[in-house]
Parts: structure tokens; sequence; C-alpha cells
């Protein structure tokens, strides 16, 4: 199933919505798929992922936003390349950190466009303001480390440094926390003697391409609920 939006002049998307079938048990009935925005700061390699996911047949989202805050970040060429209307915003000279007027500025794009999910794909900025208020337990960001341990930059290196055995990848909420939402699914990665940062990071990545999609199509087909700090998923 192709993923892509048919955008108009000046980078609008038409306001339609693609279906998607799901069995039951007599016939089948079609259901309109889930809406998502992804945010990302650099090449978009899970931003890809999720777009890729979103071409197989009976996947419950769609890919309808990117936002990013680097005008060169790669994922806005996937993006253009692909049909997926894109927007750069100016976040803010303090690294790490976004202004109020641009939470502002993400929120109003994606209620906009209807969308239902947010999804942070390498954003280097901590989320704030009316963005996270508005998308509370529809924001989701993956991490790569096994939370919590190793939250922050540089999850990999952190890992090696403290010389654990495993670690992975995490897919969580978002809250007003630094990696501190309740966790969604985690994949593991066994650490090798001789890893460097770098080899971890690509094993992990691999991971984290797996995982996103996995945890996306779980939440847009309503398999997820939680109880607290704790995240269930229900039997599909």
């Amino acid at each position: 199933m192709d993923y892509r939006t048919g955008a108009m002049p000046g980078g609008r998307i038409q306001p339609t919505k693609t279906p998607w079938f799901g069995p039951l048990d007599q016939g089948v009935m079609m259901k309109e798929k889930m809406k998502i925005a992804v945010i990302a700061s650099g090449r978009g390699s899970n931003f890809r992922a999720l777009a890729l996911a979103c071409r197989e047949e009976g996947y419950p989202a769609e890919v309808a936003l990117l936002i990013s805050d680097n005008p060169d970040a790669g994922a806005l060429e996937f993006a253009r390349e692909n049909g997926i209307e894109s927007a750069v915003i100016d976040c803010g000279p303090k690294r790490g950190s976004m202004s109020l007027e641009s939470s502002e500025t993400m929120y109003g794009l994606c209620l906009e466009r209807g969308i239902e999910l947010v999804c942070l794909a390498g954003f280097m900025r901590i989320v704030k303001g009316k963005i996270l208020d508005e998308y509370a337990g529809r924001m989701l960001n993956i991490h790569p480390a096994l939370l919590p341990s190793f939250k922050g930059l540089h999850g990999q290196q952190q890992a090696l440094d403290y010389g654990v055995k495993y670690t992975g990848c995490t897919v969580h909420f978002v809250d007003a926390g630094v990696d501190t939402g309740p966790i969604i699914i985690q994949k593991i990665v066994s650490v090798l003697q001789d890893d460097s940062e770098e080899s971890l990071s690509k094993r992990i990545l691999a991971e984290e391409h797996i995982a996103y999609p996995e945890a996306v199509r779980l939440y847009a087909g309503g398999a997820v609920k939680t109880e607290g700090r704790r995240v269930l998923i229900s039997d599909e």
C-alpha cells in the first residue's frame, strides 16, 4: 500500500484519509488509518523506518507530517522524495531546549492535519509547552538504551563505560522528564567485548527500526493501555 500523501502546491496535503482493513468475525470493516507526525533533527532513519512500515498492507497508521528544527536534516530529503508533507520550525538558539512559541507552532500544525500520534525520532531537544500538554499520552520516543538505565545523550557510550553485558533500545511515552515516560517496548542487544560506540550503536539502531514500527502498530491498533507506569499490551 502506498503511504504517500499527494501534496498540493505550497506543501499542503489533501485532507483525505487512507483506509486500512482489519479482519472481523464476519466480513471486513474499513477503518481510517491513524495519522502520525514525526519530529526529527537529523538523518531520520527511524522516520524512514516508520514511513516504510506504513506501506505494509494492514498497517493501521500513516505518516502525515514531518517536523524538523534543522533545515539540513536528512529526514527532510526523504520526506520530499516520498511525498510526505514537511515543515521546518525554528525552536530557538538554546541547544537541547525548545521555545514555547515553537511548541505552539508544532501543535497548530498537528491540529490542522488531524494528527493523533506524535513520534519523536532523534529530536535533539527536550519537548515542553503546548504540544507536550495536548499530546500527553499520545507522544512516543525511542531511546538507544534499556531505560531507566542510561538516560539522556550518548546512551550507547554510557553502557560501554558502565560495563553492562546487555543494552538495547526502548520505545516509551513522552512526559515532562528526560526519557522517564512509561515503557512500551524494549529490544535487547548484547554488548561485545570489542565493541566501540559506533559498532554498538549500529546494532542498536537495527533493533530501533524494528521496535518503533512495532510500538506504533500496537498503539494505532488499540492494543496499548496504561495503568500508572505500567503499559499493558492486549492480545491481538
